[in-house]
Parts: structure tokens; sequence; C-alpha cells
């Protein structure tokens, strides 16, 4: 186990080596690793294909671009990566749009003939899923008992949100906004995390992908609860774009700005990452869906009200 040398190429990836104790084996990470802090220092492996500074529109138009001629939209530097000597590579193969890939990890492997590299894909699609991937994963890199005291954790915090609110009587419908042009609402485990956390998740299916819809079945479903948190978006990138939302016809008249419930997360930092905060991100939930039951203080950090 002294002699791994891990590059993480996927965000959560990276927050599990780290949660097992492993911080010291990582040797490179992607462009989008970002926490925890303190592997800032480590090169960077892999890049994007298009401009991320763009509005939505315009990302979602390069995004689409740019896989039509390729299978993904980042790039991954092969010679960096040869340099760094790792014996261990952590990818996905979940979505071609939110990290690098299995296949492109594989291509470049294929010319590294000299190495001898284990390839950890992972491909989480549900909650459980990832409590399941975080465990293999530990495994693989030889922390089990490691694994299984963080996975212990885990479900420990998730017990409690669920165990509080077992007989909780309502549940409001909620619409989390993955992205905001074209609106794509979250599904993969969100729509459980929502359930978990006192809440009814519309227009989304458990365990599939993120779909595409148009303004009007929003407005048609309209949700109690509106949780604003784009793929890859910090709160003040989603701010800088929220103009999007609220100047589309009828934005006025759904239940939730009625009722004064928008919210804008952090979908960058939790959201979207399958690793170990995605229970941080459940514990957000309940205070944004269920605020009399719970008060984690995410509040500021995790998320906001927005007032329209």
């Amino acid at each position: 186990m002294q002699n791994k040398r891990i590059i993480s190429l996927l965000p959560a990836a990276t927050e599990i080596v780290c949660a097992l104790g492993l911080q010291e084996s990582l040797v490179g990470r992607s462009h989008e690793c970002d926490y925890p802090i303190e592997i800032a220092n480590l090169p960077i492996c892999s890049d994007a294909k298009f401009l991320s500074g763009n509005d939505s529109a315009k990302i979602d138009a390069q995004v689409k671009e740019v896989l039509t001629d390729a299978l993904s939209i980042y790039k991954i530097d092969k010679e960096l990566i040869k340099s760094l000597n790792p014996n261990v590579i952590i990818t996905q193969n979940q979505c071609e749009v939110c990290a690098v890939s299995e296949k492109d990890v594989q291509d470049a492997l294929s010319e590294l003939t000299d190495a001898n590299v284990d390839l950890i894909s992972l491909e989480p699609n549900t909650l459980s899923d990832i409590l399941r991937e975080i465990k293999e994963t530990a495994v693989k890199l030889g922390v089990e008992k490691e694994g299984n005291q963080l996975i212990e954790d885990l479900e420990e915090r998730i017990d409690i949100v669920k165990h509080k609110l077992k007989y909780f009587p309502e549940k409001p419908k909620v619409a989390i906004i993955e992205w905001l042009s074209p609106i794509m609402v979250a599904g993969n485990w969100i729509p459980e995390l929502v359930n978990i956390a006192g809440g009814k998740s519309v227009l989304a299916e458990n365990g599939k992908h993120s779909p595409y819809i148009e303004w009007q079945q929003l407005y048609d479903e309209n949700p109690e609860v509106i949780i604003v948190a784009p793929c890859g978006f910090s709160i003040n990138r989603t701010l800088q774009e929220i103009d999007l939302l609220i100047n589309l016809p009828g934005w006025r008249d759904l239940a939730a700005i009625k009722n004064n419930r928008v919210y804008i997360a952090d979908g960058n930092a939790y959201f979207n990452r399958s690793g170990p905060r995605i229970v941080d991100t459940i514990e957000m939930l309940a205070e944004m869906i269920t605020p009399k039951y719970f008060a984690f203080g995410y509040e500021g950090e995790g998320w906001i009200k927005f007032i329209s």
C-alpha cells in the first residue's frame, strides 16, 4: 500500500481517495479536482476542449459540437501521466460531460506500453451505487477497513435524516435545476436524495440521466420548491445567469416563487459529485426542503435563499 501512486481524473474520486486517508498517495489530478484544498498543488493531468467561461447556452452548444466529433469533451496530458509513473488511475464511465472517460484513459494507457497501471472506473447512477463504489474503491486500494468505517459514518448521517422525517406528513414537489439554458433537471441520484430529505422530486427519474425539459413542463408541474444547482457551477457563477430563469414568462406565477422557496446551491461541490460529500448534499436538501426539522449549518456556504 505504501507504494501506491494514484492519479485521479474525477473530482469525486479525489475526495474518495482523501476520505480514505490516501491523500499522500495522490500524484496527479484532473483540472476540476479542487477538494480538499490540500490537493491544489498536484500536477494537473487534464483540460477541457471548450471555454468554460462562456454562458450556459454557449457551453451547451460547445459541448454538443465537441461530442459530435469526439467521444469526450476533455483531453488528457499523456506525457505528464507517463512522467508521474502512476500504478493506479481513477476515472469514470458515467457521463462524457462530467469528467475524463474510461475510454480516454484506456487510449492513453495503450501508448504507455511499459506501464503496469490499475484502472478504476466509477459509474454511479444512484445513492447505493455511490456508497458501493466507495467501498469497492477502498478494497482495490488496500484500505478495506477504512472504507468500511467511512461507509458506516456516511450511512449513520443518512439514517439521522431518514429517522427524523419518518412520519413527515407532507412531501412538497421539488424541482432541481441542473442546467439553465436549455433547462435540465437533475436525475441520477438526486431524486432519491430529495425523497430522503422530505421532498418529492419532479420531472426526473432516479437512476436515469438528467433530462432536458421545456419551460412549459416546469410551469405546468408548478413545484413548491425550486433548487438551482447547475452542473459545475458555484453559487456565484449561478447568480451571474439566474436571469435566464427569472425572466421566463410566468416565472412569478410558480408556487415556489410565491412562497419564497427558491434556493441556489453549489452544484459543483455537492450535487454533481458522487463522493463522500453526497451526504452533505442530503443534509443541505433537508435544510431547504424541511427547514423546521434541520439546521446543519450549510446556509451561506453550500446554499442561499434567492429572493427574486
